[in-house]
């Protein structure tokens, strides 16, 4: 009985980035104006090809978030975010896609690079709408790294990474109200994040003066993990619909 020699399906990896920082309390991710085919002139997540089969994926992220974009990697939160490898994402063939979320407070102005036209922060709102309309599968990848930063703020001391190395905790109330989307009552916050032994510590006798009032500075502590969580809170459109349903 013969028996068919096998052969790989051929198929190529790249690495997408979903950068998140905060500007002017507004979260925004990071685009590229694509330069070349497909999708030429349209927006899209930064990322590439792997440089050479030996390259390992996270170096290719952290390569990618330098070539394209002109940022440091050093002080940015970088994790895997998931895998994506629809047949049709990609016009080119079989392309599977390492999505990464990075997350670093107060990022500069980007630069573009290597096959990128140009480069800007992109308020999330705008994708997560379909107001802006993005090249291959990446108005998807954008909508999961959001939601994972949305999530992991709940149950993980990841907020701080938006922060800068010293910060208060109006601060770090801004970033959960820009990552979840809605307001916060301050006392409320601020008993909570009080309450999580080990998310945030004093800085010291450092302060910083806003409206004419010393803020007390304070950096991130050692847990990772917060317990008790800070729930998000629920939509207030959810909440009225729900009401709507039972009347």
């Amino acid at each position: 009985m013969e028996v068919d020699e096998w052969s790989p399906t051929p198929v190529l990896l790249t690495v997408d980035l979903v950068i998140l920082t905060l500007r002017e309390g507004r979260l925004c991710v990071l685009l590229v104006e694509r330069g070349e085919d497909p999708f030429r002139g349209a927006q899209a997540l930064p990322g590439g090809f792997l440089n050479h089969a030996g390259e390992e994926i996270l170096d290719a992220a952290h390569r990618e978030l330098s070539e394209e974009t002109a940022l440091v990697a050093g002080w940015v939160h970088l994790e895997q975010l998931a895998t994506y490898g629809d047949t049709g994402r990609d016009p080119r063939g079989r392309v599977v896609s390492v999505a990464h979320l990075a997350i670093a407070p107060g990022l500069p102005e980007p630069v573009a690079g290597t096959d990128a036209v140009g480069a800007a922060w992109v308020p999330a709102e705008t994708v997560l709408s379909g107001e802006l309309e993005l090249a291959f599968d990446h108005r998807r990848i954008v909508a999961d790294g959001i939601e994972r930063a949305r999530t992991k703020i709940e149950f993980s001391a990841l907020a701080t990474a938006f922060c800068g190395e010293l910060f208060t905790i109006a601060e770090l109330q801004q970033v959960y109200e820009a990552v979840w989307g809605t307001e916060l009552d301050t006392r409320n916050f601020y008993r909570k994040v009080q309450a999580i032994k080990g998310f945030i510590i004093p800085a010291g006798s450092g302060r910083r003066t806003t409206g004419g009032r010393p803020a007390r500075l304070y950096r991130a502590g050692p847990k990772t993990v917060l317990l008790p969580p800070l729930a998000r809170p629920v939509p207030s459109t959810t909440e009225e619909d729900t009401r709507g349903e039972g009347e």
